[in-house]
């Protein structure tokens, strides 16, 4: 197990890993750092607590709205996979 240190808006935070993850999490801390800065930026200084809260309400909808993108794209590919089998028969 490793221990990385994770700066979000100029504050460390250590976070534990399995060894050889050292670098994907600091990654995935470089892209919630800048979520959190661009929150910071649009609405100002907020509590830690409040913006905690607005940063994880903002990544989440970013992931929903992916997973239904990525639905959808998966709809349109199946129809047309469809369409060209009806075409070969």
């Amino acid at each position: 197990m490793s221990v990385v240190s994770i700066p979000i808006l100029n504050k460390n935070y250590a976070m534990g890993c399995e060894d050889g993850q050292e670098i994907r999490l600091v990654e995935i801390g470089k892209v919630v750092d800048s979520r959190a800065r661009d929150i910071q930026s649009k609405i100002g200084a907020l509590p830690e607590s409040s913006l905690l809260a607005t940063l994880c309400i903002v990544l989440a909808d970013e992931i929903m709205s992916r997973d239904k993108n990525d639905s959808v794209m998966l709809e349109e590919i199946l129809n047309r996979i469809l369409d060209i089998k009806k075409k070969m028969v």
